[in-house]
């Protein structure tokens, strides 16, 4: 496996910090934060500059709150300035990560994405009768730090950078050892990385031929029942003994054609549903949005700007009539 270097030095270049910004910053330049770092731009940047070459990034300052979306989640994020380095980081790296890739993992990836997912998800349920779904207990929580930097070193030469990196890991813990935040760019590529390890053992020692994964959820094809036993067992020890993880009990093994449940879709080989508790949350949300609007808090072009990744969710699969049940029961603005 051939390492990338000099990349450290890199990342603290000017350039490459303007641009970190301008992505941290996107959709959020009326926030105080957003502001607060603009009124300063130069001397903020300067500062990034000196810290990442003195190695001394300072990081660490995180706000942590929930969210009930689906489920409830702990929701670090990070302040403005580290989300500018986070950027900054990836900006250089993000392309040593994707390199080491598979082609079927399409979570934190240009060109992928949940949608892209369903549409192979669709493909292997054509070519395959059988399929296991599959996903990590408390994944963020339980990610090894030096299971994780181990895995960066046979990518990564540089010591410095390799460095950064422990350090940004070494700011949150669940328990000695193990744990990254849920809600900030660095988690999330570090995350899928992570079990980039297991996408090459399953493609190249277990030959699997059908299989994608989109963060810590995934699932396997073949064209037997008892063939899918056999992986479960196998698939679950290594994860155990190799990166420390175990697998959710709601392990679903079943026929394509019964649908598969991915992504808040159900997914046929000839069509893709909405999954009830997709239902559930479009109708929730559009009635929440709907009325922010008619009491005056939010304006129409907020109100849209909400409204878009809403509906857009749905367009994934064939949806409609649903849509439009919902759109005249509880109103629409045109």
């Amino acid at each position: 496996m051939k390492r990338v270097g000099h990349l450290y030095r890199q990342i603290n270049e000017r350039e490459n910090l303007c641009l970190a910004f301008s992505k941290a910053a996107k959709g959020k330049h009326g926030r105080r934060e957003v502001m607060t770092f603009r009124e300063n731009f130069e001397e903020n940047i300067q500062d990034l500059i000196e810290q990442i070459f003195d190695q001394k990034v300072r990081v660490g300052n995180y706000h942590f709150f929930h969210v009930h979306d689906p489920k409830k989640r702990l929701i670090c994020a990070a302040s403005f300035s580290e989300r500018v380095l986070h950027h900054a980081i990836m900006n250089i790296c993000e392309p040593a990560l994707e390199s080491y890739a598979i082609y079927d993992t399409y979570a934190c990836r240009k060109g992928k994405g949940g949608h892209k997912a369903i549409e192979r998800t669709q493909q292997f349920s054509r070519r395959f009768d059988w399929y296991l779904k599959l996903d990590i207990s408390r994944y963020f929580d339980s990610i090894d730090h030096d299971i994780l930097l181990a895995l960066l070193k046979r990518r990564f030469k540089d010591k410095e950078l390799l460095m950064l990196f422990e350090r940004i890991l070494d700011t949150y813990l669940t328990r000695p050892g193990k744990g990254v935040p849920i809600g900030n760019l660095f988690s999330q590529h570090m995350a899928n990385f992570y079990l980039g390890y297991l996408d090459h053992w399953v493609k190249e020692v277990l030959r699997i031929r059908g299989y994608v994964r989109y963060m810590d959820d995934f699932i396997l094809w073949a064209h037997e029942k008892e063939s899918l036993k056999k992986t479960l067992d196998t698939l679950s020890l290594w994860l155990q003994k190799t990166l420390k993880l175990k697998l959710n009990q709601n392990i679903q093994l079943n026929r394509c054609s019964r649908g598969i449940p991915f992504l808040g879709y159900r997914v046929y080989p000839q069509t893709v549903r909405l999954g009830s508790s997709s239902k559930k949350r479009f109708i929730r949300k559009f009635r929440q949005y709907e009325k922010q609007f008619h009491n005056g808090i939010w304006s129409e072009a907020t109100l849209s700007r909400h409204m878009e990744p809403l509906v857009a969710f749905t367009r994934g699969a064939d949806s409609n009539v649903f849509r439009s049940n919902v759109f005249h029961r509880f109103g629409v603005l045109s």
